[in-house]
């Protein structure tokens, strides 16, 4: 009888492999997680763009817009559906285009650098207003050699604003988010040295972002003129609020 050995590999062999299957919670709790990612996602997205709709919408179409009177050339057609966010719209000489107006570094021939302001329907009270300012942040700002309060021509105050659910009367980053929602007749009050006047809304419209028409000074009444983005939180174009004084 005959027999064969063989010589056992040295190599040993490979080792059995085993799959692990996590269990069905564990697949079911990350499809929940990305689920939930997913919906808070969508939920920031149309927060930020419902309020945009809803102005369009609401408000927009019963703004009177006027033409832009400025050459296309003199300002940025490429810019974004936001505006040209390059750019820093809390400093108030960013707002038009270059030599295009007064520089609003320039301060007014007043010894009184500064007053306020209130909305009663906005909850806007005594917010400070600098005259011939710079910085959005810290104040609404009055834009240089335009009339001073009570003063026969036209005021013209300019304020930064942002989505309308971040809202805050206190907050000049946010104060004229909800200044669309004035109407006609609404009440602004001004308190200028130790002096308080009253002003009612009379006329609400849109204009590009180039539009130097608001700084126009009429000397047939005392005017005052109030100005932002629009729509809340873009830069597309320019809301115009513009009140006459009445006697108290």
């Amino acid at each position: 009888m005959t027999y064969l050995y063989l010589k056992q590999s040295s190599v040993a062999s490979p080792a059995v492999k085993f799959k692990f299957h996590p269990p069905q919670f564990v697949i079911t709790y990350k499809r929940y997680i990305a689920a939930g990612f997913f919906l808070v996602g969508i939920f920031f997205f149309l927060s930020a763009i419902f309020p945009i709709v809803q102005y369009q919408l609401e408000y927009a179409v019963k703004f009177n817009q006027i033409l832009n009177p400025l050459s296309a050339k003199y300002y940025n057609q490429n810019s974004s559906i936001l505006g040209d966010v390059s750019v820093d719209y809390t400093q108030l000489s960013n707002w038009f285009t270059p030599d295009s107006a007064t520089s609003a570094n320039t301060l007014s021939s007043t010894e009184i650098a500064s007053y306020h302001l209130s909305i009663p329907v906005l909850k806007i009270k005594d917010a400070l207003v600098e005259i011939g300012g710079q910085d959005l942040k810290k104040s609404l700002v009055q834009y240089p050699q335009t009339a001073l309060p009570g003063q026969a021509g036209n005021t013209v105050v300019f304020g930064h604003s942002v989505l309308p659910q971040f809202f805050n009367p206190s907050s000049y980053m946010t104060i004229f988010s909800t200044l669309y929602r004035l109407k006609t007749g609404d009440e602004i009050y001004v308190d200028y040295d130790n002096i308080k006047y009253k002003y009612l809304v009379e006329e609400m419209y849109e204009v590009t972002p180039t539009d130097l028409s608001i700084l126009e000074q009429r000397f047939d009444g005392r005017y005052f003129t109030l100005v932002t983005c629009s729509p809340p939180g873009t830069y597309l174009r320019r809301l115009v609020i513009k009140a006459q004084i009445v006697e108290i």
